[in-house]
C-alpha cells in the first residue's frame, strides 16, 4: 500500500511539472507568434531574411539552454527553479522561431492546403464550429479519425474568435512547443538535469525536420523515447544505473507504479491524438513486459501491463466510444481503407545510420550505444527495445501486404530517427565523460562545443529540409483568398462569395447544410458537411464511402431532373442540398458540370485513381435547383429544401 501511495505521490509530482512546462510553452508560444506575425515579412521562397533570422533565433536559444545547464549546477534551489523555467522558455522560443520564422509571411501552416492538409484543416473547422465530437466530413457520424489534437486546436479557435484554417498554423506550433517542454520535464524526471536539456534539443530538432507537417503526429512521437525509458522501469521494477548518468534516487522514483500510471496515461492520451503511434507504443510496451516477465520469472511485469492498459481503455473511451458504440449497430465499410499505402519507403527497412549526414553520424553513435550498453543500462535497454520493435513492426507491415493491407511503417521513419538520435545523445555524452576521467575535466568543454557546432549546423539545415512544405504553404490561397507569396489567388478566392450565396440562398448555418463538391478545400474553410470524402483512406468506415460514390456515379447516367430529385431523396444518407461543381469538357461546356472523385486501387502505386464524373446540366433545372456562376464554379441549390 505504501509503494502504490508513493507511485500516486510521485505521479502528482511529475504532473505538476508537466503542467507548469506546458503553461509556459504556450505563453511563449503565444507571445512569440503573435510578435511575428505583426511585421510584414518577404516570402521565405524568394528571399533569405526568414532563414538569417531563423538561424540567429535558434543560435541564441541554443546558447540559452547552455546556460540554463550551468545555472542548473550552482546546486541552489532557488537557481535550479530558474533553471527548469528557463528550459522550457528557450526549447518553445526554439520550436517557435525554427516552424514560426519560415512561415512568418503567410497564414497557411506546412503543406498549406494540400492533399492531407486538407482534411486535417476540415476536422479543426469541423470543431472549431461545435465541441460536439462530430465527423469531420460527414453528417450524424460520430469521428472515426481521433480528435484530441483537433478538438484542443477548435476550442482555441472558438475561444479567441479565429478561423478553423487560421488557428492551424498557431496551434500546430503550439502545440509541439508544449509537447518539447512536457518531453524536457518527463526526461529530467529521470535522468540528470543537463543530460535531459541535450537529449530533450535533440529529439526535438530531429521531429521538427521529419515529423512537424503532420503535428499531432510529432507531439506524440517527441515524447516516445522518455516514456519507453519509464515503462521499461516501471515494468521492470528495479533503479537504474548511475554510471550512466541515471541517479538511482530520481529514476527509482519512478520505477514502480508512478511508471506504470504515467505510461497508461500517454497510451491512453495518444489514442486521442494518433492510432498509429498508439499501436507502436503499445506493441513495444507490451514486448517490454513480455521480457520483463521472462527475466524475472515473474507474471508482475504482466500484472503491470494490465493496469497499463486498463488506465489507456479508460483514457481512450472518451473518444472511442461514440464510435464504437455507433459501429456495434451500423453498417461498416473500408475499414481497413487508411492502411492501403505501400509507397517505395515503406518496402525496405530504413537505416538512419548509415546517412552520410550530421544526423547519420549521431544515429550511428546511437546505434553503437545502444548495443554495448543495452543489458547495463535501462535508458539503452529501453531505447534499444524500441529500436527492435520498430524493425519488427516495418517487417510485419510488408507481410500484412499478403492479406491484402499494411502497417503504414513508413509513417514511423521520423520515430526510429527521434529514437536513434536520443541513443546518440547519450552515446555523446558516455564518450565525453569517459574523456574526462582520463584526461582530465578540461574535456568537457570541447565536447560542449563539439555538442553546440552540431546542434547549429543540423537546426539552421531544418528549414530546408522543409522547403518543399514551406513553399506549398505560400502558393496556396488561404481562406482570405490571399497567397503567402503575394501572387494571384486561385479559384479558391471566390469562397468567400460562394459562402454568402449557400447562406443566403438555404437561409441555415452551415453545419445543417450538406454540400457535395471535389473542391474540398472549400469544406476545410467552411464547416458545412460533405456528401463525399476526400478519398476512402480517411473516411470514416460508417460513412459507406463506396456505396456513396456508387450513387454518385449512378447519377451521371441520369437526364432527367424529376427522376434526380427522385434518386436524392431515396438515398439513405442525409441528401446533398448544394452542389459545389465545376463546368465539364476540355473548353468548359455548358452542357455538362463535372465532379473529379477518387478511388482505392492499392496495392498500386499511386494507390488512388482520379476519376471524373459528368453531370447533366439539365438536372439542375428548375424548380428543382436555382444555379449561378460564380467564377470557375457552378453552385447549384436545391430549392424547397
Amino acid at each position: 500500500m505504501q509503494s502504490v501511495r508513493n507511485g500516486l505521490s510521485a505521479v502528482g509530482h511529475m504532473a505538476l511539472a508537466t503542467v507548469v512546462a506546458a503553461v509556459i510553452a504556450a505563453v511563449v508560444s503565444v507571445l512569440a507568434l503573435e510578435a511575428i506575425a505583426r511585421v510584414e515579412w518577404p516570402a521565405f521562397p524568394s528571399s533569405n531574411q526568414l532563414q538569417a533570422l531563423t538561424t540567429v533565433g535558434q543560435v541564441c536559444c541554443l546558447l540559452g539552454l547552455i546556460a540554463m545547464g550551468w545555472l542548473w549546477r550552482s546546486g541552489r534551489e532557488i537557481r535550479r527553479w530558474a533553471a527548469r523555467i528557463g528550459a522550457s522558455v528557450f526549447l518553445s522560443a526554439f520550436t517557435v522561431v525554427t516552424l514560426g520564422m519560415p512561415l512568418g509571411a503567410t497564414k497557411l501552416y506546412l503543406f498549406g492546403i494540400s492533399v492531407d492538409q486538407q482534411f486535417r484543416t476540415e476536422y479543426l473547422t469541423r470543431l472549431t464550429d461545435s465541441a460536439a465530437l462530430r465527423d469531420m466530413t460527414y453528417a450524424g457520424l460520430p469521428p472515426f479519425y481521433p480528435p484530441g489534437w483537433f478538438w484542443l486546436g477548435g476550442r482555441a479557435a472558438a475561444l479567441t474568435g479565429t478561423p478553423g484554417w487560421e488557428m492551424y498554423k498557431p496551434w500546430a506550433i503550439t502545440s509541439i512547443a508544449i509537447a518539447v517542454a512536457v518531453a524536457m520535464s518527463l526526461w529530467a524526471a529521470l535522468i540528470r538535469f543537463e543530460y535531459a536539456l541535450a537529449v530533450t534539443i535533440a529529439t526535438a530538432a530531429v521531429t521538427l525536420a521529419y515529423s512537424s507537417a503532420e503535428p499531432y503526429s510529432a507531439i506524440i512521437a517527441v515524447l516516445i523515447p522518455p516514456v519507453l525509458v519509464l515503462a521499461w522501469s516501471g515494468l521492470r521494477g528495479g533503479g537504474a544505473d548511475g554510471r550512466s548518468g541515471e541517479t538511482r534516487g530520481s529514476a527509482a522514483r519512478y520505477s514502480g507504479w508512478a511508471a506504470v500510471v504515467g505510461v497508461g496515461v500517454f497510451l491512453g492520451f495518444a489514442a486521442t491524438f494518433y492510432t498509429l503511434l498508439l499501436a507502436y507504443t503499445a506493441f513495444t510496451v507490451t514486448i517490454m513486459a513480455g521480457l520483463a516477465a521472462i527475466a524475472r520469472r515473474s507474471i508482475t511485469p504482466l500484472l503491470r501491463l494490465a493496469v497499463i492498459a486498463a488506465i489507456a481503455v479508460a483514457i481512450a473511451s472518451i473518444t472511442w466510444l461514440p464510435f464504437l458504440l455507433r459501429a456495434a449497430r451500423g453498417p461498416l465499410n473500408g475499414t481497413g481503407s487508411a492502411q492501403h499505402y505501400l509507397p517505395a519507403d515503406g518496402a525496405v527497412l530504413t537505416f538512419p545510420m548509415l546517412q552520410f549526414s550530421l544526423l547519420g553520424a549521431l544515429c550511428m553513435l546511437g546505434t553503437l550505444w545502444l548495443a554495448w550498453r543495452g543489458r547495463s543500462s535501462v535508458r539503452a535497454g529501453a531505447l534499444g527495445i524500441g529500436v527492435l520493435a520498430l524493425y519488427a513492426w516495418s517487417v510485419l507491415s510488408m507481410l500484412t501486404t499478403l492479406a491484402g493491407t499494411t502497417l503504414l511503417s513508413f509513417r514511423l521513419q521520423p520515430t526510429l530517427a527521434v529514437l536513434l538520435a536520443a541513443a546518440g545523445v547519450f552515446g555523446f555524452i558516455e564518450i565525453i565523460r569517459s574523456a574526462a576521467a582520463r584526461w582530465g575535466r578540461r574535456v568537457i568543454p570541447a565536447g560542449m562545443v563539439i555538442g553546440l557546432i552540431g546542434a547549429i549546423g543540423f537546426s539552421q539545415d531544418i528549414p530546408h529540409v522543409l522547403r518543399p512544405d514551406i513553399t506549398v504553404a505560400y502558393t496556396d490561397t488561404d481562406g482570405d483568398g490571399q497567397r503567402g507569396d503575394r501572387r494571384p489567388p486561385g479559384a479558391e478566392k471566390y469562397y468567400s462569395r460562394i459562402d454568402e450565396a449557400i447562406l443566403e440562398a438555404t437561409g441555415r448555418p452551415r453545419d445543417a447544410t450538406v454540400v457535395m463538391t471535389a473542391d474540398y478545400s472549400f469544406l476545410a474553410f467552411y464547416p458545412y458537411y460533405g456528401f463525399q470524402g476526400l478519398t476512402s483512406h480517411y473516411a470514416n468506415p460508417l460513412a459507406e464511402f463506396d456505396q456513396r460514390a456508387a450513387a454518385i456515379e449512378s447519377w451521371g447516367e441520369l437526364t432527367d431532373p424529376d427522376g434526380f430529385a427522385e434518386a436524392l431523396d431515396a438515398m439513405p444518407w442525409q441528401a446533398p442540398t448544394v452542389f459545389l461543381m465545376r463546368r465539364g469538357g476540355a473548353a468548359g461546356s455548358a452542357d455538362t458540370y463535372t465532379l473529379r472523385l477518387a478511388e482505392d486501387v492499392y496495392p498500386n502505386q499511386p494507390n488512388v485513381r482520379r476519376y471524373t464524373v459528368d453531370l447533366d446540366a439539365g438536372l439542375f433545372a428548375e424548380p428543382h435547383f436555382t444555379v449561378q456562376t460564380i467564377g470557375p464554379f457552378v453552385l447549384a441549390v436545391r430549392t424547397g429544401r
